[in-house]
């Protein structure tokens, strides 16, 4: 188990996330942690990295740029996971960070998301380098302004009561905020991880110079209404938390594998 954290305004906080430097839900971030404590630092890419997923930067060096030193704003020229891995083993190496956030993003990480999410990977970097780390997300409708305020009303409190209690250290907390104004919101759900595919909606067209070309369009509408998961609580109103496990061995097969395909 992780160490819980009774008293947060003593911890020493690291903000990551994969919108980069402008990305809006940085600053919703940045006000949360400082609800929390005034030692908080912030390290994120440069550029957006959606869908990076954890993903380490290995064939060209990586730069680190002080934003705002007085701040402990930097900003990594490479993934979440570079990001995350560069605060924690160089730029805070003299005293590493008590808790890893990651977001808020802008947009929903739920179900077969997370696979694919920057977001949820620098919370796993942080969690692979011993540090307890949580993902949030902020679900928003297309063409619609995104309710940031949901995730700044609830996260201060959730976090709190997450850190107060531990988790396991091959663990990492993903939470999602529903497309709802703070007062509809209808409860906190401890739920397990939906399915939902994305990136099947393949676009096919051509360029001004009649050359053809593929994007990846949205996700498919449909899931399996599977009971207790994180999409159902985002579709009943509801804030998601889902302990996501970076252990990815299955152990149903592992014991069959062992006791009746390759038993000795």
């Amino acid at each position: 188990m992780f160490d819980s954290v009774p008293d947060l305004s003593r911890a020493r906080i690291l903000i990551s996330n994969d919108d980069g430097l402008h990305g809006p839900g940085l600053q919703v971030l940045i006000r949360i942690a400082r609800q929390l404590s005034n030692d908080v630092w912030v390290v994120v890419p440069e550029t957006e990295q959606s869908g990076a997923g954890h993903s380490l930067t290995l064939h060209h060096p990586l730069r680190i740029r002080d934003v705002d030193p007085d701040q402990h704003l930097y900003a990594v020229d490479g993934t979440p996971t570079d990001s995350v891995l560069l605060a924690i083993n160089a730029i805070m190496k003299d005293r590493k960070p008590d808790l890893v956030l990651s977001g808020v993003n802008r947009g929903a990480n739920l179900a077969d998301d997370v696979t694919y999410s920057g977001t949820v990977a620098a919370a796993m970097e942080g969690t692979l380098l011993g540090v307890p780390s949580i993902a949030m997300s902020q679900v928003f409708t297309n063409g619609d302004p995104v309710r940031w305020e949901t995730a700044e009303h609830f996260a201060p409190d959730i976090i709190r009561k997450l850190v107060a209690h531990g988790w396991g250290r091959n663990v990492l907390m993903n939470i999602n905020f529903p497309d709802l104004a703070p007062e509809d919101v209808t409860g906190i759900r401890v739920t397990n991880q939906g399915r939902r595919k994305i990136g099947d909606g393949l676009i096919e067209r051509h360029d001004p110079r009649g050359r053809p070309y593929i994007w990846i369009g949205p996700q498919r509408s449909e899931h399996t209404g599977r009971p207790g998961s994180d999409l159902e609580a985002i579709e009943q109103g509801a804030i998601s938390v889902t302990p996501l496990c970076i252990d990815l061995t299955e152990q149903e097969t592992l014991a069959t594998l062992q006791q009746k395909v390759f038993a000795s």
